[in-house]
């Protein structure tokens, strides 16, 4: 932590010679906290509104543990994403007031004390297997403090279904909308709505979807304006999106 910085700039604004607003920019670049395997940026929350994210795979439950640990102490709700039951329990085990959302592998510590959205978003996956995907992101856009609707398992292989939901489509503010095999399920609700559609292709498929670089493939060559597109099961990144995107406009 820059401490001595951060001390010359509260003296700067109580003398009068900078505004308030000028420090926070100048605070927006300044610190974050070394712990030799890890870099955690403390200041994250104050450049984008929502603090850092501990990305699980590759790091120790111990490293997790230390990171988790570090945030709280700076009063940050804490995000643990791709977390498996192991990793929950190690958290668990040093702060006991983690929450666990198994579907989407997430973990949490705190609450957010941002006013949730009066807007809603819609998560719309094509198959049940793409589930673990799709709550991947409702549960980061709820946590985001945002109201999420769920409508699971209605791919183009039974169009019907997805048509007798044509209200919970036409009312939602952002989409997101999670699809494996050939991905043809965004295309279908852009052509439907006139908000917002972020697609997320999964892994899930036979050989030839190439775990899911078809889906991304199709999603890409989408004829329906208005689609953005993120990572073979990136739910984590829609639902960010997403969530960025439904809070345009609300009041500071």
């Amino acid at each position: 932590m820059k401490v001595d910085r951060i001390r010359d700039l509260l003296k700067e604004v109580r003398s009068g010679k900078i505004k308030v607003e000028e420090a926070l920019e100048k605070l927006k670049v300044l610190p974050y906290q070394d712990l030799g395997f890890a870099k955690i940026d403390t200041h994250r929350e104050l450049r984008r509104s929502y603090p850092e994210v501990i990305f699980c795979p590759g790091k120790t439950p111990e490293q997790i543990v230390h990171i988790a640990e570090r945030m709280r102490e700076n009063k940050s709700t804490v995000m643990a994403v791709r977390a498996n039951k192991e990793i929950y329990q190690a958290i668990k085990n040093s702060l006991p007031e983690v929450r666990y959302f198994e579907k989407a592998k997430i973990a949490v510590l705190g609450e957010r004390k941002e006013k949730v959205s009066p807007h809603t978003i819609l998560v719309v996956s094509g198959g049940t297997a793409d589930m673990p995907v799709a709550e991947e992101a409702a549960v980061t856009a709820e946590i985001m403090s945002n109201k999420v609707d769920r409508l699971y398992d209605v791919g183009v292989a039974g169009i019907h279904r997805l048509f007798d939901n044509k209200d919970r489509l036409f009312s939602a503010n952002v989409l997101v909308v999670v699809a494996g095999m050939e991905g043809a399920l965004p295309s279908v609700v852009g052509g439907l709505v006139s908000k917002p559609v972020i697609a997320v292709p999964t892994s899930i498929g036979y050989g030839a979807s190439f775990k899911g670089v078809s889906a991304l493939l199709t999603m890409l060559n989408s004829c329906a304006p208005g689609i953005a597109v993120v990572n073979i099961d990136n739910g984590f990144g829609a639902g960010y999106m997403a969530s960025l995107i439904n809070h345009m406009g609300r009041e500071k």
